[in-house]
């Protein structure tokens, strides 16, 4: 029994050692309903660019390492969602064009809303 309590204490130390290399320290700090730019490299064959998607933070899960933001943005008409994981590798670039004033923390009700419905009040 006590070999099982040791052993999860040295799998939890292990993956918290693993998980602090690889997490970004420069990121921005992002809330729902902000407009932001992102830079996502994108691989194409042997040959790699970057590739902007600009939107609103519609929800954010924060889990250390894990956290996850989903944007939203709406291209031809139809609405485009895509969630992201801050601290990958591919994402290069985060920069916040807008930051609006939102009083939930998802904002899912943007789904069903259309045209200037979709504007959120800005933060100053």
């Amino acid at each position: 029994m006590i070999t099982n309590e040791i052993t999860k204490i040295n799998n939890t130390a292990l993956l918290n050692k693993v998980e602090s290399e690889y997490i970004k320290e420069d990121l921005p700090n992002v809330r729902v309903g902000d407009t932001v730019r992102l830079g996502v490299e994108i691989r194409e064959g042997k040959k790699t660019r970057t590739q902007a998607y600009e939107g609103v933070i519609i929800s954010q899960k924060n889990s250390g390492i894990n956290k996850t933001i989903t944007v939203r943005r709406v291209m031809q008409g139809i609405g485009v969602e895509r969630c992201f994981l801050l601290h990958s590798p591919k994402i290069k670039t985060i920069e916040i064009k807008r930051s609006s004033k939102v009083r939930r923390s998802k904002l899912y009700y943007l789904r069903e809303l259309s045209g200037k419905a979709t504007r959120l009040k800005q933060r100053f």
